[in-house]
């Protein structure tokens, strides 16, 4: 693979303040985070594909609102059913067995075969609905290998992608990509490592794509999204990395 399965850094971090500003609908049987631009030009299309901890967790809203803020139309889904994780889990949790659905009661697990329809929708929401011309992605953890599989040259839906610290991705996944990519790494990082680092930088050479991997000292697993913001190492790594993410689709779209 060319990330580990998530683990219990997935479920470590902090929450931070502040108010969303965007607004949950229903499309199709999920809900979505909306976030609209400010100057309302919905020409370019965001999907933000969240952690384990889901579509509320505030931080991911704060986020896509920033990334509204920089002229996206942002669709965060909800990629669970409503069944994603609290940033301070149960201490029995076993977060395999929830991927698995063995928690929820209609035993959904969380996986492709139910999170790629909700991304097949929310893709064509964008582009059908709201007629955006490109379409970027970010993911975040276990949201990464959501952007990873629609960068294939099949389904020519997604533009560009930008991914954080990824957990269960295939490396046969990033093989199939055919579109720009950019990461943003952790120095410390369990879940993608430095041999899997060096085994997706490896893949993404041959394939002869644009692509960039920022790694970031000092800062762990989770840093982009739940990072700790009264810490200047963590709170410049996230910030950077959000930047990183913006150039990225301004240089790609």
């Amino acid at each position: 693979m060319a990330s580990h399965a998530p683990a219990a850094c997935c479920l470590q971090g902090f929450r931070h303040e502040g108010e969303s500003k965007g607004t949950i609908e229903i499309l199709a049987d999920f809900e979505v985070y909306i976030a609209h631009p400010a100057e309302k030009s919905e020409l370019r299309g965001l999907l933000f594909f969240s952690d384990v901890l889901g579509h509320s967790f505030i931080n991911s809203q704060i986020l896509a609102d920033q990334f509204a803020a920089q002229g996206f139309l942002v669709m965060l889904p909800d990629l669970f059913y409503g069944d994603s994780l609290p940033l301070t889990p149960n201490p029995g949790l076993d977060i395999m067995k929830w991927a698995a659905g063995e928690y929820n009661e209609k035993k959904i697990p969380h996986n492709p075969s139910t999170v790629d329809p909700i991304v097949e929708k929310c893709i064509t929401e964008l582009r059908e609905k709201y007629k955006c011309q490109t379409v970027a992605a970010v993911g975040y953890c276990f949201g990464a290998k959501y952007v990873i599989r629609n960068l294939k040259l099949s389904s020519q839906k997604v533009d560009v992608g930008f991914i954080a610290h990824p957990s269960f991705v295939d490396n046969k996944e990033v093989e199939l990509i055919r579109a720009p990519l950019a990461i943003a790494a952790a120095e410390t990082n369990r879940v993608f490592p430095a041999e899997k680092r060096h085994e997706t930088e490896a893949i993404l050479m041959g394939l002869g794509l644009p692509y960039q991997l920022n790694l970031y000292s000092g800062v762990e697993h989770g840093f982009a999204l739940r990072g700790d913001l009264t810490k200047p190492v963590q709170k410049y790594a996230k910030e950077s990395a959000f930047a990183l993410a913006c150039h990225w689709f301004e240089a790609h779209t």
